[in-house]
């Protein structure tokens, strides 16, 4: 039985999710096949994370949140199963996973938005990791809805860039591992 896709809010629509965690073999080309796989059958992917997974050099994970309405799950799972790299896919619920992004913000800073721009960083549990005489950089390390809060915030100040990585995965512990 699959897990019920995320019914939430991320930039200001209601969107439907499922996390895909897919490891895979660390080869070149692999994650072009992926992103091909997905391009050709018109399946939008929200965000995707990749970094080699558990501490060796041989396997990567990948982190896919799909949008639930341009396939059904099964589809886009059996596609991805028939890709020669892929060793396993797991469907993760939100409610069973521990799901982090990060988000880095630089923001002009002068002495009229400084005091409630700490203010907002500090209520958001953000932090500062660079600054100049103009400017700051922050950065959140939080749920994907910590870090839209924290996005939709930002926007009531001027000279915002902001880059988010998209989600990362795992299964809560304690929880019977997914189908």
């Amino acid at each position: 039985m699959s897990p019920e896709p995320f019914l939430g809010t991320t930039s200001h629509s209601p969107v439907r999710h499922h996390i895909l965690s897919v490891l895979v073999e660390n080869k070149a080309g692999v994650l072009a096949r992926i992103a091909g796989l997905f391009a050709r059958r018109g399946f939008n992917i929200y965000s995707l994370a990749v970094a080699p997974s558990e501490g060796h050099a041989r396997f990567s994970r990948v982190t896919i949140v799909v949008d639930a309405e341009s396939a059904p799950l099964e589809q886009i799972v059996g596609q991805l199963d028939k890709l020669v790299n892929v060793v396993a896919i797991t469907d993760l619920a939100p409610s069973d996973a521990v799901e982090r992004e990060l988000l880095l913000a630089t923001i002009v800073t002068d002495t009229a938005n400084r005091t409630p721009l700490l203010d907002l960083l500090a209520n958001a549990g953000a932090a500062i990791v660079d600054v100049d005489p103009g400017a700051v950089t922050v950065m959140l390390a939080g749920t994907p809805r910590a870090c839209d809060e924290l996005e939709r915030s930002l926007e009531t100040f001027s000279g915002v860039e902001i880059h988010r990585t998209g989600r990362v995965a795992l299964p809560r512990l304690g929880e019977p591992a997914p189908k």
